[in-house]
């Protein structure tokens, strides 16, 4: 089966993840719409749209087929409440696809269980402790009641300008060497989140990640091994909690990723002399 074209697509917040999105269906003829409070670094070949929404929207949105939210983490008390019910509100119709971007912290409250940890798929409910946790389950919520939203969680992003790891290898500060963690190239998240505007039957929920979930230690083992540097020490205590995440949903949707795991991303970022 062809993939549709997603026709004018709005995105909304379009910081880094949306302007690469944007900017691969702007080449293949896309009409791309850029919402941002502060237009002025969307490129030539968007077309901007200048809105807060912390505020309702004086004007009516243009009609647009498709949108990708991937707004910042709030202030307001209420979370993504606001923003969102603006953004409802604006729209002269609902786009026929939504996708929202939310984050894998929707599992935090697994990650103090002991070894071995679950493997955590699509199909386990959330389990937010804290308030930013409470506030991205409650996101989900309502775009998927406002939008009929599609949500995906990505977990650590990584890649080239998001380079905290080989910072704390080259810093040799303390880190927790025995946590569970998981993480997702950027080039690869963008490769999903454009197949998710695009494909047929999309999943309606995706855990964007590798297949190499990973403790720390592990990869800032490697990390230092590529940059012949001494390997940063652990915490003192190192409780080794985290989650163990799932990505053969993401694997069945994109084939074969670009960066299938830690060692490949890393070292190729580390090629970079500017890295």
């Amino acid at each position: 089966m062809t993939a549709p074209r997603p026709g004018r697509t709005l995105f909304v917040g379009c910081g880094r993840l949306g302007l690469r999105v944007g900017a691969a269906l702007s080449a293949t003829g896309v009409e791309v719409l850029a919402l941002r409070r502060d237009p002025g670094a969307v490129p030539a070949s968007f077309r901007a749209v200048a809105a807060d929404l912390a505020q309702p929207l004086t004007d009516p949105l243009p009609h647009c087929e498709s949108m990708l939210i991937t707004l910042p983490p709030p202030d307001a008390a209420d979370g993504y409440g606001t923003p969102l019910r603006h953004l409802a509100q604006a729209l002269p119709a609902r786009p026929s696809r939504t996708v929202y971007v939310s984050s894998t912290r929707v599992f935090e409250g697994y990650a103090g269980l002991g070894d071995p940890a679950p493997v955590l798929t699509e199909d386990d409910p959330p389990r937010p402790l804290s308030a930013r946790g409470r506030v991205l389950v409650e996101g989900e919520r309502l775009a998927e009641e406002l939008f009929g939203a599609i949500v995906v969680r990505p977990a650590g992003i990584y890649g080239p300008g998001r380079d905290r790891l080989p910072r704390t290898v080259r810093e040799a500060r303390p880190i927790e060497h025995r946590r569970r963690t998981n993480r997702i190239h950027e080039d690869d998240l963008v490769r999903v989140l454009q197949s998710l505007l695009l494909h047929p039957e999309p999943p309606r929920l995706l855990h964007a990640v590798d297949g190499a979930p990973a403790r720390l230690g592990e990869v800032v083992t490697h990390i230092a091994g590529r940059l012949s540097l001494p390997i940063p020490p652990p915490v003192d205590p190192d409780p080794g909690h985290g989650t163990v995440l799932d990505g053969s949903r993401m694997a069945a949707l994109l084939g074969q990723l670009s960066y299938p795991d830690f060692r490949v991303g890393y070292d190729a970022m580390l090629a970079d002399p500017g890295c």
